[in-house]
């Protein structure tokens, strides 16, 4: 597992922000120091994929789908491309979940993704 990459994804979590801003710069991380020639994050709303951020060029090979889940509920996908780590995308996936709840129903308790 990279600790160089998992170190910039800490720093981007850290720094937090816009749920956004903090997607683009995991998936612009593991580009450019995880070994992905291309990585993604897929929402899931009401059943079906959405995509969301990217970086890199995209794949015309296989890919590489991490689910992303957060409170036992499946809300995203981390989708790869290259030579990224499986353990790597599981921890990079585990870090973000709370930053992938489109459209989660809070059931009016305001969300802080920092928090």
């Amino acid at each position: 597992m990279s600790t160089d990459t998992l170190a910039a994804v800490g720093e981007i979590l850290a720094r937090g922000g816009d749920a956004d801003d903090v997607l683009r710069g995991v998936v612009a991380a593991l580009v450019e120091r995880g070994g992905c020639t291309w990585a993604a994050i897929s929402f899931r709303e009401d059943g079906e994929l959405l995509p969301g951020p990217q970086a890199g060029t995209p794949p015309t090979t296989r890919t590489t789908r991490t689910p992303v889940v957060y409170a036992g509920a499946d809300v995203a996908e981390l989708v790869t491309d290259g030579a990224a780590d499986d353990l790597l995308l599981a921890r990079v996936a585990e870090l973000i979940a709370v930053h992938c709840l489109v459209g989660w129903d809070t059931r009016g308790i305001p969300w802080d993704p920092g928090g």
